[in-house]
């Protein structure tokens, strides 16, 4: 398990203490746990630890009479739900940690949520898309941040039905996150009219998707739903340029897709995508100056997702929290988020919902032309403002326990 440089390291030595409930001494421990070495590590990664460490310096500087000592340590869960809760496990029973951050993948992001729940710690839920986690899945130590499948369904799915894409087939990863958001676009589809003629599922990280992209072919859908993330949808736009599948009239609808997918795949190959996401380095003065910081601290070689942005934004609103509530008290300090407006410079202003939802605007984004593009990493241009009482899925609908009748 290996440490980024500790902003300090006086939360190791009383780490056993708070687990036996000591009185809040100040020292607070952020584990972000994440893919390193995978198909997620661009879009999480050593960004997600970059953007953490941001939001202690940045809450550190606001705050300069604050008493909070914080450290800051990561680990790969390999993508594996029994690796990634027994790394939480050991980190909220013997390192003192209060607060897991990041977890992409769905499986491993329930996994992580129902261990911080049993041992009364926190989890931010910064990288995974599984609604279930403000669903029938809520927990009181559980905030969900950047986005989730309702929202990336609500806005790319509605926009591409709106423009005659009213058939769809999807190609589906075979885990949590890719049925959920399979099922929650299919929802957006059928309500507005449109019909789903088929789906296949595919294992993750595969590197040879001909086979399913001839049954999406066949299926003569006008558009072919990836229901993935990371290396697989980069992968699967890939061989579907080569494959001859858009020129042969289908259309693709990325519903989850990254900076860096297209930075990889490049403006040529991705131009024309519609793709729905929660923040874009170049919307306003202070996410340029904020991606300008989180560049340099990344050596110039990458500009940041809205993983990390919401990385950014779900550590500093918890460091505002367990500050304010005085506590290692899990249930206690996500109850103090949820009472505490939110607001970054990342993300501007919000709240948390009762659910653990964490409400802002999210938006529909266009990948420009080769010819349109003026600089680095000058990507996308906006579509759509989704307003966030438009973005995500209603209060009533979610059938979270927490939720008062």
């Amino acid at each position: 398990m290996k440490r980024l440089i500790p902003l300090s390291i006086a939360g190791m030595l009383l780490a056993g203490g708070q687990a036996w409930g000591q009185a809040f001494d100040g020292n607070v421990k952020i584990g972000v746990l994440n893919d390193q070495s995978s198909l997620y590590a661009d879009a999480t990664g050593q960004g997600s630890v970059i953007a953490a460490r941001m939001a202690v310096e940045d809450y550190m500087k606001a705050n300069p009479n604050s008493k909070l000592k914080i450290e800051v340590i990561f680990a790969d869960h390999q993508n594996k739900p029994d690796i990634g809760s027994a790394i939480a496990k050991q980190w909220f029973e013997r390192e003192g940690v209060d607060m897991v951050l990041d977890v992409p993948n769905s499986a491993v992001a329930l996994a992580v949520a129902e261990v911080a729940k049993n041992l009364n710690k926190v989890t931010v839920n910064g990288s995974a898309g599984t609604t279930r986690l403000t669903g029938d899945l809520c927990s009181p130590n559980t905030v969900h941040w950047t986005f989730d499948n309702f929202a990336l369904a609500n806005g790319t799915g509605r926009a591409i039905v709106a423009t005659g894409g009213d058939s769809w087939f999807f190609i589906t990863a075979d885990y949590a996150f890719g049925h959920d958001l399979e099922a929650q676009t299919t929802n957006v589809v059928k309500a507005q009219g449109g019909k789903v003629l088929g789906a296949v599922r595919v294992p993750l990280n595969t590197s040879d998707f001909s086979s399913y992209l001839l049954q999406a072919q066949t299926s003569k859908a006008k558009v072919v739903g990836l229901a993935n993330a990371g290396g697989d949808t980069i992968t699967s736009i890939k061989q579907a340029s080569e494959f001859g599948l858009v020129s042969s009239g289908q259309r693709l609808a990325g519903l989850l897709v990254f900076i860096t997918d297209i930075h990889s795949l490049g403006l040529k190959t991705a131009q024309g995508l519609q793709y729905t996401d929660s923040f874009y380095w170049d919307m306003n003065d202070d996410t340029r100056a904020w991606t300008k910081r989180f560049v340099e601290k990344m050596n110039g070689k990458q500009y940041p997702t809205m993983n990390h942005a919401g990385n950014y934004g779900g550590a500093l609103h918890f460091l505002k929290a367990i500050e304010a509530a005085q506590t290692h008290d899990g249930a206690k300090i996500v109850a103090k988020m949820k009472e505490l407006p939110t607001e970054d410079v990342t993300f501007g202003k919000g709240k948390v919902r009762e659910d653990g939802r964490h409400l802002h605007p999210m938006y529909l984004w266009e990948v420009k032309k080769e010819s349109e593009s003026k600089a680095p990493w000058d990507y996308m241009k906006l579509v759509k403002t989704i307003p966030a009482d438009e973005a995500w899925r209603p209060l009533d609908q979610g059938g979270c326990p927490l939720v008062k009748k």
